[in-house]
């Protein structure tokens, strides 16, 4: 007896027109699609992950970045560069430093809920916690 799932409905050949139809009309626009696909990809690196879990915690400048996880300058830059880009950090200038944090709570929860969603799957035990 196979008790394997799968994904495809080999038994149901009928269409529910209703549920297509209520896709179709609230799908999203293929711009958005793109964007929102470019967005989630900048959430594809752990060094930026890293800089934006330390960020969670509230303002900090690069020097801090760089001691706080043990990277070089040159890493933290490219990484700050492309969150910045991305709209996911913003700094402002206090004097000679620079201080970043997280451009506004919907990062904060972007994080908050990925982090919530990975360990309730996995079990806070997994990661040691």
């Amino acid at each position: 007896m196979n008790n394997k799932v799968t994904d495809i409905c080999e038994i149901c050949t009928c269409v529910h027109k209703d549920v297509v139809e209520r896709v179709k009309n609230e799908s999203l626009s293929d711009e958005l699609i793109y964007d929102i696909a470019d967005f989630f990809k900048v959430f594809g690196d752990s060094t930026r992950i890293k800089i934006l879990y330390a960020l969670l915690g509230g303002e900090m400048c690069v020097g801090d970045l760089v001691e706080a996880l043990e990277m070089t300058q040159s890493a933290i830059s490219h990484q700050l560069r492309v969150l910045r880009q991305n709209d996911l950090v913003k700094f402002r200038k206090e004097g000679k430093a620079v201080i970043y944090s997280l451009d506004d709570e919907h990062v904060n929860l972007l994080l908050q809920q990925s982090m919530c969603h990975i360990i309730h799957k996995k079990g806070a035990d997994f990661y040691g916690k």
